[in-house]
């Protein structure tokens, strides 16, 4: 009996260490933050294969913690946590002066600590560095009058003061970012669109916030000039169809309706996003000289903001949105840049075919697609008129001519303004006034009105 008795209080020492041996640490990863304010949202990971029990974050400052968040997690158990084998877990939180009232501004440490879901459910805990920042930054626009074509593009400066790390212009949905007048960083410019598809009241802002989630925002004046796109219908042949399938989608299968659909929808979404993903590398310098260029004795076959009704059969059955010029000549014509820059792309990209896109600077891009051939590399530094390649036909087209494109910040715009002397002077340079040294003299000197060409108007193309 004895012996039973110490087999049995042997057997629970045994089972009981085992289980401890088996309870491990939590580990904690908090999502990256700089700066917390009244209200800023943050999130954390907590890493457990046994899972975790609880989760509190504490915002400490002079030695005081604060809590600003607490959570039981379901479905815990300290004694049958063995057999789990559980996900990293998500906890989001906000944390700020509206969770302790007695935080200031200045340093603090952001603690998050998490219960193991074990036998010892120990408490393991992470922090981070932040600063507390209450006061939102302000900004100021200037006082000029800004006129714009819906579709178009504007020059905003601005200028920022107290803490602040971003600041550009808010037109409805979209941000464009800014750039210094000179040497005094707080003193800022933008170059940025009012979108074809944002509607006539909206009203542009320029913003200037902080890690915390501050932000100000100030009007600036402005008149905007509706558009009223025009609308075409395209009938699509089966020739058109084969074409663009055996091309763009080679070795699919199935209807080539549906696969055509599928080519003018996904993946003209994915290609206009790998186009909008080209304003990270934009130059923060002019590297664009005077008017831009449009194609050499080209004729205008599409216009920018088509709305284009797809017809198959006599039938409806799609609709999309062409965003720049469609411009031809004859078959397999050179294309020059329309202005100096960098190449940023130079590839096969889906419905824009062989395409190039040249880097300006200050977000200011020019795209050039169906081309039959490519003739510079990514990298390469291009002046105006420089050969980039040939026109053809390669992606989404019916016919050789060139797309020809100009984006702000990712953001297709009218192209007709660059390639105007006058706008320019009128609408760019003036407003880059506070600019210091030769750069702005060079902008200056590159915006002097040139002479201008019509674009003269042809047959449509796809």
């Amino acid at each position: 009996m004895r012996i039973a008795a110490v087999l049995i209080l042997l057997a629970v020492v045994l089972a009981g260490a085992v289980l401890v041996f088996l309870s491990g640490a939590t580990e904690i990863k908090i999502r990256p933050v700089t700066a917390i304010g009244l209200d800023t949202p943050l999130a954390a990971q907590l890493a457990n294969r046994h899972g975790v029990r609880g989760a509190a974050a504490f915002v400490e400052q002079d030695g005081v913690r604060h809590k600003v968040f607490e959570q039981e997690m379901d479905g815990a158990s300290r004694f049958f946590f063995w057999w789990r084998n559980d996900p990293p877990a998500e906890v989001s939180f906000r944390a700020g002066k509206k969770q302790a009232p007695a935080l200031k501004d200045g340093k603090a440490r952001l603690i998050v600590a998490a219960r193991s879901n074990d036998l010892l459910a120990r408490t393991h805990e992470a922090a981070i560095e932040v600063q507390v920042i209450t006061r939102p930054p302000s900004v100021a626009a200037d006082g000029e009058q800004h006129y714009i074509n819906q579709g178009g593009s504007e020059l905003v400066t601005f200028t920022v003061s107290g803490y602040w790390t971003e600041a550009g212009v808010r037109v409805g949905k979209y941000t464009f970012r800014s750039f210094p007048l000179g040497s005094d960083e707080n003193r800022r410019f933008s170059l940025f669109a009012y979108p074809w598809d944002t509607p006539p009241g909206t009203v542009p802002v320029v913003y200037a916030r902080n890690p915390a989630g501050a932000e100000a925002q100030a009007r600036f004046w402005h008149k905007v000039f509706p558009k009223n796109f025009r609308r075409r219908d395209l009938e699509l042949p089966d020739s058109f169809l084969d074409k663009v399938t055996n091309e763009i989608d080679a070795g699919g299968s199935g209807d080539r309706v549906a696969r055509f659909l599928k080519i003018n929808g996904e993946l003209r979404r994915r290609n206009n996003e790998t186009l909008a993903g080209l304003r990270s590398k934009t130059e923060p310098r002019f590297l664009w000289d005077g008017p831009f260029v449009q194609l050499s004795n080209s004729k205008v076959e599409s216009q920018f903001a088509d709305i284009r009704s797809y017809l198959y059969q006599g039938k409806k059955i799609d609709e999309q949105t062409h965003l720049g010029f469609d411009l031809s000549v004859t078959a397999n014509v050179g294309v020059a840049a329309s202005n100096s820059g960098k190449v940023v792309l130079a590839e096969y990209l889906g419905i824009y075919g062989n395409c190039v896109v040249v880097d300006h600077g200050y977000g200011l891009q020019s795209i050039y697609a169906h081309l039959s051939k490519i003739e510079v590399k990514p990298g390469e530094a291009v002046k105006k008129g420089q050969t980039l390649g040939r026109s053809g036909a390669t992606g989404l087209a019916g016919g050789d001519h060139l797309h020809y494109g100009v984006y702000l910040h990712g953001v297709a715009v009218l192209p007709v303004e660059w390639w105007d002397g006058k706008w320019i002077a009128d609408n760019i340079t003036p407003k880059l006034e506070g600019r210091s040294g030769q750069e702005i003299a060079e902008a200056q000197q590159a915006a002097k009105p040139k002479a201008k060409g019509k674009a003269k108007a042809g047959k449509r193309k796809r």
